[in-house]
Formats: structure tokens, C-alpha cells, sequence
């Protein structure tokens, strides 16, 4: 039975806290061509580290099965993650495939180092948007954030590639680390009004164990919001139904600003994302721990109702709301690493 094919009271799909299924971020890769130290650290990530062989990863009709399990359950978005997606060779088959299924709302996440050659190909395919991580525009700040040889400018360029193909609206995403790169945010703020794209700045998180994370490194919103506030005039947002991001306009008409905020204001009262893993295991929570196995029914012969039940089963049953419970008692958690799961 096709999972589309399934009636479903989407209203009904919710965790135990009232949060709805509405988001699915598919991990392609945990393969990437940077070693940015709060994801990747290269000393984590080195020669010998041992990455998922093909086998162990899901296949292009793996990925169109579950996702479009999640599309009968009400998901209207779907974001393909990493690693770094465009470093998988079939993406733009998992592009169509997802496509296909009608979905709203279909994205994709990248370090924008390989945009140039895959943007066209992605929109053809039907690929809607792209978010970039990008985390300072210094050269020197650039290459300390993501631990590459990559020059910035060749992001720039994936960026203007991704304009030049359609997909907008494009978000870049910085990371933002006290003594890093805090310094270099206003510029990033000029660039993003001047190119008519949409920043989000986002607090420094204690994803997975091994990027060494410290509290003493995170800017709080609050502060970065007060420094653009001294160059631009601000007006809050409200959006229906609330996203992760703090959603600001500049009051000259000078586009848009976003603040996420995980640390320092906890949003998962209002998370509606699942997150399936690069070996196919679903994680509700980008803090999880453990995660479900949907790759061993899948090919064990389940059909789309059986995992329908394990999806409703695991989300109905979803509590998870680590970022509002962060204290000394969670700091020792065996989280997963984020790229495994994306951001």
C-alpha cells in the first residue's frame, strides 16, 4: 500500500506534549568536506576516522518510503541535511523522488562549498530552497569556524549559483561562538540585507560529545540582537504557527533577521521535528540519545502501515525537551553527533 494512499487524521499525530508532526530532516551523509569544530572536529573526524559504508546507509527508495510515510502523517516540510548533502552523488534522484510525494515545503541545508555545480540540477529536480551555513565573512574567521581550505568566496559564489537557479528564498545560518566569531556578526548582517537574504544567527548548542561545547562560548541572543540593534532598528515577528527562530524585520524594509535561541530561550514547546538518521533511525529530538531503528523493517519486508505504527507509536510517546532541562545533570548525556542526524 502506498503511504499516500492512506487516510489520516493528521490533527490526531501529536506527542505527549501537544506538539503536532509537521517537520522531517533527512540525513543523507555523515560525510563532510569540512571540520567545523562545533560539529565535525577534526580530531573526532581525522584520516582514521571510519564513516557509514553505502550499505549501511538508506538507499534512494529507503528514503522515499519513509518519507512518505512522514507526508501521510501530516508533514508539509521536509529538509535534507548532513553531513554535507551535496556530497552524496544520487541527491538529485532523492531530490525528484521527494518531490514527487507533493510535499510543500522542500529544502535543503549545505555548507555551500559545491553549490555551483549542483544548484540547477537540484532546482530541475525540484528542489525548492536552500539554507546555507555561513559564519563570518572574514577569510582567517571563515577558515577557524569550519576548519577548511575552502575559501569563503567560493561559498559566496555557491550562494550566487543558488540565486541564479531559483531557489529562494535563501537563509544562511552562522553559528555564533564568543571569541570566534562574535566579532565579525555586523558585517554578515550588511551582506544578508545587501543580497536580500534571510540570517539567522544561532546560539552556540551542546550537540553530541565531541566538540568540547562550554556555556563561556555562547553569545546569548539577547547580546547579538543588542549589538545589531545599535546599527539597525528591529521589529519582533509573530508567526503562526511559531518556528524555532525569533523572527525580527529590520523597520527600513531592509529584509528579515532570525535568532535561535536553544540556549538561552528554549524553544521545545514548539518543535514539530522529527529527524531520520543517515543509517535510518528516527530521532525526535536533535538532543536524543538513542534512536528508532526503521532500516532493519524496512528491509526485513515491513510494509507502509507497519511503519506507519512505529512512527505514530514513537512520536505519541515523545516527551523529549532536553533544551528547557539542560542542567549539570544532562551534561554527561551520550548524545548522538549532529552529523548523523543534521542541524
Amino acid at each position: 500500500m502506498s503511504a499516500l494512499a492512506v487516510q489520516t487524521d493528521v490533527d490526531s499525530v501529536s506527542d505527549r506534549l501537544g506538539r503536532p508532526l509537521r517537520d522531517l530532516r533527512i540525513s543523507v551523509t555523515d560525510r563532510c568536506n569540512f571540520r567545523c569544530p562545533y560539529c565535525m572536529p577534526r580530531s573526532h573526524y581525522g584520516a582514521g576516522h571510519q564513516f557509514l559504508n553505502r550499505r549501511e546507509q538508506l538507499d534512494v527508495d529507503e528514503i522515499e518510503r519513509v518519507a512518505g510515510v512522514f507526508v501521510s502523517l501530516g508533514v508539509t516540510k521536509i529538509r535534507l541535511t548532513g553531513g554535507e548533502p551535496l556530497l552524496r552523488a544520487d541527491l538529485a534522484e532523492i531530490v525528484a523522488r521527494l518531490a514527487a510525494l507533493g510535499v510543500p515545503d522542500l529544502a535543503l541545508t549545505t555548507n555551500g562549498s559545491l553549490l555551483r555545480r549542483w544548484a540547477a540540477r537540484l532546482e530541475r529536480a525540484g528542489l525548492r530552497r536552500v539554507t546555507v551555513s555561513l559564519d563570518s565573512l572574514d577569510p582567517a574567521v571563515f577558515a577557524a569556524m569550519s576548519d577548511t581550505q575552502v575559501d569563503v568566496s567560493q561559498v559566496l559564489d555557491g550562494i550566487a549559483a543558488a540565486r541564479e537557479a531559483g531557489l529562494e528564498p535563501i537563509k544562511l545560518n552562522c553559528v555564533v561562538r564568543r571569541g570566534v566569531n562574535d566579532a565579525t556578526l555586523l558585517p554578515l548582517v550588511e551582506y544578508a540585507r545587501r543580497e536580500r537574504l534571510v540570517l539567522r544567527f544561532i546560539e552556540y548548542m551542546d550537540v553530541g560529545t565531541s566538540n568540547g561545547w562550554t556555556s563561556a562560548e555562547v553569545v546569548p541572543g539577547d547580546e547579538i540582537l543588542e549589538r545589531v540593534s545599535q546599527h539597525y532598528a528591529l521589529v519582533e515577528q509573530t508567526e503562526e504557527p511559531p518556528g524555532v527562530a525569533r523572527v525580527y524585520r529590520f523597520a527600513d524594509g531592509g529584509g528579515e533577521l532570525g535568532m535561535i535561541m536553544s540556549v538561552s530561550r528554549p524553544f521545545c514547546g514548539d518543535c514539530t521535528r522529527a529527524r531520520l538518521g543517515v543509517d535510518g533511525r528516527l530521532y525526535t529530538c536533535l538532543f536524543a540519545t538513542a534512536g528508532l531503528d526503521l532500516r532493519g523493517p524496512l528491509r526485513d519486508g515491513a510494509d507502509d502501515e507497519a511503519l506507519r505504527e512505529l512512527v505514530l507509536s514513537r512520536w505519541r510517546h515523545r516527551s523529549d525537551r532536553y533544551s528547557e532541562i539542560r542542567s549539570s545533570m544532562t551534561t554527561s548525556l551520550r548524545r548522538i553527533e549532529m552529523s548523523y542526524i543534521g542541524g
